[in-house]
């Protein structure tokens, strides 16, 4: 079987274990059927996602040109605490900003390398948490808009870590956490204007990722350094895709790839 299509990070849909899909534009793969299976995934050329030109991909799936331009990768994507959309500010494009910004953002917890404290939007969890391999989450508070979840975050980051290490992760090396006690402990860190919507109620939520082998040395597959590559698949975690010789794929940061797919 041949696919061919521009990557898109992976879809997933919440199950023991979770089942993990890629979306092309005509057709989809259902990744999960396909472990213990030979892969191979040749790099055809590129597709800005924004544009959708054959132009190198700069960051975020998008050509340089556009990563500069796009609302969709503004400073505030990455850095909530910069929102502005509350103020009626325009960063980029104003109408988009008031649609992603002023909608219900959740600080959580999540446990994937080690505990990290994150900021999404609240429809999108669980995916935030399955996209970064955590095998258990909780959620901190519920904010209103993108700005109060973002300083939130700024605040708490000083307590604990706000990025994943992706190799550990990778290599299933993890430890529980009672996360609904550091939640608590957290609370006398929230800004006041953020306090209001703490959650104290909610329980942690554990994710089941299908891998039957997780490698003792991760290295990582670059496309644009090795274009063409063939090996089994042993599993499936976060955005990364596992391979028997101990090499992981990550496919949300070769989105705006074009790539022939077979197996």
């Amino acid at each position: 079987m041949t696919y061919q299509g521009v990557l898109k990070k992976m879809q997933t849909e919440l199950g023991a274990p979770i089942q993990y899909y890629l979306v092309f534009k005509e057709d989809f793969v259902h990744l999960n059927t396909l472990l213990g299976r030979e892969i191979n995934i040749d790099f055809q050329s590129y597709e800005c996602l924004n544009c959708h030109e054959d132009k190198a991909i700069f960051r975020q799936g998008f050509c340089k040109n556009c990563f500069f331009d796009t609302p969709k990768a503004g400073d505030w994507i990455m850095r909530p605490e910069l929102s502005k959309a509350h103020l009626g500010i325009e960063d980029r494009d104003l109408a988009y900003e008031q649609k992603v910004q002023l909608q219900p953002h959740i600080v959580y917890l999540a446990n994937s390398s080690h505990l990290k404290v994150g900021v999404t939007r609240g429809s999108q969890i669980p995916t935030r948490w399955i996209d970064q391999g955590a095998h258990e989450a909780i959620e901190i508070l519920e904010a209103p808009n993108r700005y109060l979840a973002g300083i939130t975050e700024v605040a708490l980051k000083d307590h604990v870590a706000d990025k994943t290490n992706w190799r550990k992760m990778l290599t299933g090396q993890t430890q529980d956490e009672d996360l609904a006690a550091v939640r608590d402990q957290l609370k006398q860190y929230i800004p006041q204007e953020a306090l209001p919507y703490f959650l104290d109620q909610n329980k942690e939520q554990h994710m089941d990722f299908p891998v039957t082998q997780y490698p003792e040395k991760v290295q990582s597959i670059n496309l644009v350094k090795t274009p063409s590559f063939k090996n089994t698949l042993t599993g499936i975690k976060g955005q990364y895709l596992i391979f028997k010789d101990q090499r992981v794929f990550n496919v949300r940061s070769h989105e705006g790839f074009v790539v022939k797919l077979s197996f």
